[in-house]
């Protein structure tokens, strides 16, 4: 049963839709219900948005399928990319929605709005749409899980093969607010550790930039040899038209898409995307296992022609995981704490058929191999879908950051 925003909030009608008009929240003790919070409608609703909640129902009816005792519940809202819409949502779903646990959640100011409200009402928050490693660090919650990305992977990943093919000077182009400033600081170290310099910096409002003539002459003033763009979806495919509008690549200068992820490469084509090195932790081509993952939610998608990117997948993974753990301990306990079910999933190893084996860190972080990709060329690409070639894979020991180094509360010693 899918619910959207109106009928949610809307809190009589639904009631009404039960039998003997019992408290929803009453109705759901033997259901858990899942609140899938995303961008419908703005920046971010291809990199996360629909195809991120319909693999949350591929998570959903695999289990259902394993389990049939098992009742599960997915609700839905757009927030607009407004913490404080969020904030409304997360706060109506907890008291009078009687939901158990939100997915997705994208945009990093969103999700921290989010995160507030989950631990505050002892909530799991299943964090797979926002990118910013401020989550598993100081921000951190006992009611969090995050991934399968973070800013410091993608950074890692991307900045450190830029800088040593000999883009060793950078200009970051970003959006101002929490996840391109993380983005932006965690690509910098890379950089610096690989043997570069940032030569500096410019941000752009986030919403609503659709113009990014100015911030790139700031940029090609520089003279850089990169021009790192530290954000994502529309505002990433606009910038990156631009820069070809330019003709900054035909002077030389390399563009470095730091969020960039297999829709916007979809979005953009491969006329402008290809040459582009992108860090992803899925590609549904990667192996026998994502290609069955594929496979299976492919009918559920909204056109044929989408590519889910790894907080697509993400969400799935991270949905299939959690109602494995709700499984093993029971409904009533697992509703009754969100901290005590996040620590269940952590002390039991994941294995899906989108990143495979791994496991869930004490921060919170989702823990599995990150993948460099670079955008295949036209002559390259045998047909529509196959786009990436794998560069390099970093193992998941070493592709997020050090345990001890992103200042988690939870974290001693």
């Amino acid at each position: 049963m899918v619910l959207n925003r109106r009928t949610l909030l809307g809190a009589a009608p639904l009631v009404g839709l039960l039998p003997q008009r019992r408290s929803l929240a009453q109705s759901a003790n033997g259901l858990i219900r899942l609140g899938a919070l995303t961008d419908m409608s703005g920046t971010y609703r291809d990199v996360e948005g629909p195809t991120g909640t319909a693999c949350v129902q591929q998570a959903v009816a695999e289990i259902m399928a394993e389990t049939p005792g098992l009742q599960v519940e997915i609700v839905s809202a757009d927030h607009q990319n407004r913490p404080d819409v969020a904030s409304a949502i997360v706060r109506e779903w907890f008291d009078r929605g009687a939901v158990d646990a939100l997915v997705q959640v994208g945009n990093t100011a969103v999700a921290l709005a989010a995160n507030t409200v989950a631990r505050e009402k002892d909530k799991v928050h299943l964090n797979t749409g926002a990118l910013s490693s401020v989550l598993t660090g100081a921000q951190c919650s006992p009611n969090l899980v995050h991934g399968p990305l973070d800013t410091w992977s993608m950074g890692h990943a991307t900045a450190t093969a830029v800088t040593k093919a000999g883009g060793d000077t950078w200009f970051f182009v970003t959006a101002d607010y929490a996840f391109g400033h993380a983005l932006q600081e965690d690509a910098s170290q890379f950089v610096r550790a690989a043997g570069g310099r940032v030569l500096g910096a410019v941000r752009h409002p986030f919403p609503g930039t659709t113009d990014f003539a100015s911030f790139l002459l700031q940029a090609q003033s520089s003279r850089a040899k990169v021009i790192a763009l530290a954000h994502s979806g529309g505002d990433l495919i606009n910038c990156m038209k631009q820069t070809q509008e330019f003709g900054l690549t035909r002077r030389g200068t390399k563009i470095a898409g730091l969020g960039t992820l297999i829709t916007d490469v979809v979005a953009m084509g491969l006329p402008l995307a290809q040459g582009l090195l992108m860090t992803e932790s899925f590609y549904w081509d990667l192996n026998d296992r994502t290609r069955g993952f594929y496979a299976r939610v492919k009918g559920r998608l909204e056109r044929p022609t989408i590519l889910p990117n790894s907080l697509h997948a993400g969400a799935y993974a991270a949905t299939l995981h959690y109602l494995k753990t709700v499984r093993a301990m029971g409904v009533a306990e697992a509703k009754a704490s969100g901290q005590r079910t996040v620590a269940a999933m952590k002390g039991t190893p994941t294995d899906d058929d989108a990143f495979g084996k791994g496991m869930i860190r004490e921060d919170g972080q989702m823990i599995a191999p990150v993948h460099l990709f670079q955008v295949k060329t036209q002559e390259e690409s045998r047909g529509a879908g196959d786009l990436l070639k794998l560069v390099e894979t970093v193992p998941a020991d070493r592709a997020f950051r050090p345990l001890a180094d992103g200042g988690c509360p939870m974290i001693r010693g």
